[in-house]
């Protein structure tokens, strides 16, 4: 435990999701002192060949690391790019970048004062302008680019004029090829706000929100068997609450671990003794129950 970025006493845990679906490879715990990037390469050793034997036994397809900008670091690119292996699926890394002492200022007036300088007008008092530069990392042979962007606000949201144009310089580095066009970089890596959905499953629907131990160890193992639990709990939500009979609710790729939860786990039944049989009666108006049957049958078939 040590002092986190937040200001307060805690862990810093490093999770790494596969898909869009929130499948869990790897729950880390680390000291709330330690950087996002610090020993990450070490990780990045057992997740992304993970993902590539997992990718390579499924749909075959390539991978995209996806970090945001704590993990702006050209270690853990040449660390990434060391994973690319003949007879593996190709991994392309997508990271935030961080500006640190950029002068936002001075480059904002760079921009300003050269006319081929193309800007977007998305509404009055605001105006956007996205540009490429290459980047070398040594050891990566193919080409690298990063895709940045300038927004200059004069008039703020709610129309109230600035005395001083408010600056927002944002960055992505990627080794993804150029057929991705700038506007594809950043609607790529605008996805990565799905994961802070997923630590919000963990923290609450998990209820580790507090670790229960005062012990590091006790609670990196807590960690790893959470990550056990959700994946198993994100796979019954995905085959039992997604199909024709399930209960109805709106459309969605997903559920919540709460939802799963909720629908196929806190079960109320009658646990039934008749003819020398077991019977676990469920309740006939249960929306949830066909599922639950269904599930049931599938895993006593291959337990």
């Amino acid at each position: 435990m040590g002092r986190t970025y937040a200001g307060v006493d805690g862990y810093c845990p490093l999770a790494a999701y596969l898909g869009s679906h929130g499948f869990c490879l790897e729950l880390a715990l680390r000291p709330g002192v330690q950087h996002s990037a610090l020993e990450t390469d070490f990780n990045l050793e057992r997740v992304v060949p993970m993902a590539q034997r997992l990718s390579a036994a499924g749909p075959k397809a390539p991978i995209l690391a996806r970090l945001d900008s704590g993990f702006d670091s050209a270690r853990l690119m040449l660390g990434i790019e060391a994973c690319n292996r003949p007879g593996l699926p190709q991994v392309d890394w997508l990271i935030k970048w961080s500006p640190r002492a950029t002068d936002v200022a001075a480059l904002a007036a760079r921009l300003g004062a050269d006319a081929a300088t193309p800007w977007q007008h998305p509404r009055e008092g605001k105006r956007v302008t996205i540009w490429q530069e290459p980047v070398v990392v040594q050891g990566v042979q193919r080409p690298l680019r990063r895709v940045l962007r300038l927004i200059e606000r004069r008039i703020d949201k709610r129309g109230q004029t600035l005395i001083e144009p408010e600056l927002t310089l944002e960055g992505w580095t990627t080794s993804l090829r150029p057929s991705f066009s700038a506007q594809d970089i950043i609607a790529l890596y605008a996805d990565h706000g799905t994961h802070e959905q997923f630590h919000s499953e963990f923290k609450t629907d998990l209820d580790l929100t507090r670790l229960p131990s005062g012990k590091f160890d006790t609670n990196y193992l807590v960690c790893q068997l959470a990550a056990l639990a959700m994946n198993i709990l994100r796979l019954m939500g995905q085959r039992g609450l997604l199909g024709p009979d399930a209960p109805v609710r709106h459309s969605a790729k997903r559920r919540r671990i709460k939802t799963v939860m909720q629908e196929l786990v806190y079960r109320a039944a009658r646990l039934i003794e008749h003819g020398r049989r077991i019977i676990l009666g469920l309740g006939a108006n249960d929306r949830a129950a066909t599922v639950f049957t269904r599930m049931h049958a599938q895993f006593a078939a291959r337990s």
